[in-house]
């Protein structure tokens, strides 16, 4: 800090001068003490000079109601919202969220290092600030085909750039765990960098969870009982309590929270559409949450804000006190938490215009090989197959076995609920196409595709019948990435996402629009069933870091036993 400034900061704090600007009559939250004190805040440029009774020229009148740091989310990519940086600050800052912690792994696994440096120029100069970790599973596994593949010498080109605060979810357990050389190498350099590493562990035993917070791991966000929540604080690790779109384990894990425990809970939402924040929040939904399931509020406010700030090391924010950045926001009670005011870098927010632009590095990136109706051909030895069954609300599948028809050559013709899902190579051309069985998903007389795929962003489609399957991804070819809808031979809708086939800049009311109009589509026309998401559950169908049964561009994937396994069950 330039010496002028603090000269001036000390001056405000003791009275001495006006400060730029005073909340007046606020009741001020202190995080740290657990208390509320009836004061005002005086701010000098971007910072907090004191709390208690101010003058300036400016004041913002709280008239009684609460001040609160601002919120932070410790883990969301971003590409989720399906909109770029700019507009998701657009749609998140009214909710109190002034700092965020994002992963850039789905643009990374489609442009590499292309791809973060877009999201680092894209969120430049926000009212909201975006920090980053850096991809550290560029493709997820081995056993799929990414656009990029950032190996150890390659994350380390980006690892000092002070926006990056580290390296990001580590979803290779198995090579965590077991000390391959390639994952020792990239610990290595955010360890050399001395910064922070993410975790990523679902359903890991005590053994397991112990090898992998060796390695060095700060955090998990992918715990869904109490008991992986106390495993992973008892040996010494931040647990990040997720409410997302996909992935709801908040209410989980609340009931695990003690007050012996807190300090090493936070709060993040992963992955979360622009209708979920638009319709229940942010960060904010954290606190209505908790705070309804009976979380102390100064406990729950203390969890969005100063837990989150002490776990990623950003020792300016997270609390209302001197020195620290003016992030703040007003709500009227600490139950409903609505946000009625929202102050950033200590400036009261005022809807900022998104930008328009499109970076030539990360757009048309739908480069298919060859693929027609043969490419679906399913020969099947037996009707006795595999077939990855969905779960209602979760990105979690069950390894399920069906019986199903042949038709006249062996191939595959149908079944109870069971439909086509195929996952096409869009990168480089291989003609790569990835074939499975899918139950739960009801869709009759079409096809979904979109080229939102985790984690390595191919195409994935479901679909009834071959003809609008191949039509549905010849449309995708033509817009360059999105979501599209194909009923009897005839494209219906599409959300066309020209930025790296993850994101749009048209913002994100556009994006909540077209997709209602294309969700009822979905459920009304093609039947896709009512208690699932019709374009989210099918982007995680190729997710094989997440078990029990996936599928990725070479072919159906047992995640349990980490390989590829026939679709025909033979004994």
């Amino acid at each position: 800090m330039d010496s002028t400034v603090r000269k001036r900061l000390i001056d405000v704090a003791a009275k001495r001068v006006p400060a730029d600007l005073v909340i007046c009559d606020a009741q001020v939250v202190n995080v740290f003490t657990g208390t509320i004190e009836r004061a005002d805040v005086a701010i000098v440029g971007n910072l907090i000079a004191g709390i208690g009774s101010y003058t300036a020229d400016t004041c913002i009148d709280a008239a009684g109601r609460y001040l609160l740091p601002g919120l932070i989310d410790a883990h969301v990519h971003i590409e989720s919202a399906l909109v770029d940086p700019s507009s998701f600050a657009q749609l998140t800052l009214v909710h109190g969220t002034t700092t965020v912690i994002a992963d850039p792994h789905e643009i990374a696994n489609v442009c590499g290092l292309d791809g973060i440096d877009y999201m680092l120029a894209s969120s430049e100069n926000l009212p909201q600030d975006i920090f980053f970790m850096l991809p550290s599973c560029v493709p997820a596994t081995e056993f799929e085909h990414a656009g990029a593949n950032l190996d150890a010498k390659t994350l380390a080109q980006r690892i000092g750039h002070p926006r990056i605060l580290g390296l990001g979810e580590m979803m290779d357990m198995v090579g965590t765990i077991s000390g391959e050389k390639y994952i020792l190498d990239k610990l290595a350099v955010a360890e050399q960098a001395e910064k922070l590493i993410d975790g990523h562990a679902p359903d890991l035993n005590s053994s397991a969870i112990a090898a992998y917070a060796a390695a060095g791991i700060h955090t998990d966000h992918e715990c869904a009982t109490i008991q992986e929540m106390h495993d992973r604080i008892a040996l010494g690790m931040y647990v990040l309590l997720r409410e997302g779109s996909a992935c709801k384990d908040l209410r989980n894990l609340l009931p695990g929270v003690t007050p012996y425990n807190a300090h090493r809970c936070l709060f993040c939402t992963d992955d979360r559409q622009p209708s979920s924040i638009l319709k229940e929040g942010h960060i904010d939904n954290h606190l209505r949450i908790a705070v309804s399931m009976g979380l102390d509020p100064i406990l729950a406010i203390r969890m969005a804000t100063l837990n989150a700030a002490q776990c990623y090391h950003l020792y300016d924010r997270g609390a209302i006190a001197p020195g620290r950045k003016a992030d703040m926001i007003l709500v009227d009670n600490l139950k409903d938490f609505t946000v009625s005011e929202v102050i950033t870098n200590g400036v009261p927010y005022r809807n900022h215009a998104a930008q328009q632009t499109l970076d030539p590095r990360v757009s048309s990136r739908v480069n298919i090989g060859s693929f027609s109706q043969k490419s679906l051909l399913m020969p099947l030895r037996s009707p006795q197959v595999r077939v990855i069954g969905i779960q209602s609300g979760s990105v979690v599948t069950t390894s399920e076995e069906a019986t199903v028809s042949l038709d006249h050559d062996g191939n595959f013709a149908g079944g109870e609920d069971v439909v086509r899902l195929a996952v096409v190579e869009r990168h480089h051309a291989t003609g790569h196409v990835g074939l499975a069985l899918l139950h739960g998903y009801g869709i009759t007389q079409g096809a979904v595709a979109t080229t939102i795929a985790h984690d390595s962003h191919n195409i994935i489609v479901a679909g009834d019948n071959d003809e609008d399957m191949v039509l549905a991804v010849q449309k995708l070819r033509e817009l360059g990435g999105g979501i599209v809808i194909v009923h009897n031979n005839r494209v219906l809708d599409a959300l066309p996402l020209p930025i790296a086939g993850l994101m749009t800049n048209e913002g994100g009311a556009f994006v909540d629009e077209k997709l209602n109009t294309m969700q009822s589509l979905a459920r009304n026309t093609l039947h896709i069933h009512d208690d699932i998401d019709p374009f989210m559950t099918l982007s995680f169908m190729a997710l094989p870091v997440i078990p029990h049964l996936k599928v990725t561009d070479m072919g159906l994937f047992d995640v349990d036993q980490f390989t590829h396994v026939p679709l025909e069950i033979t004994r």
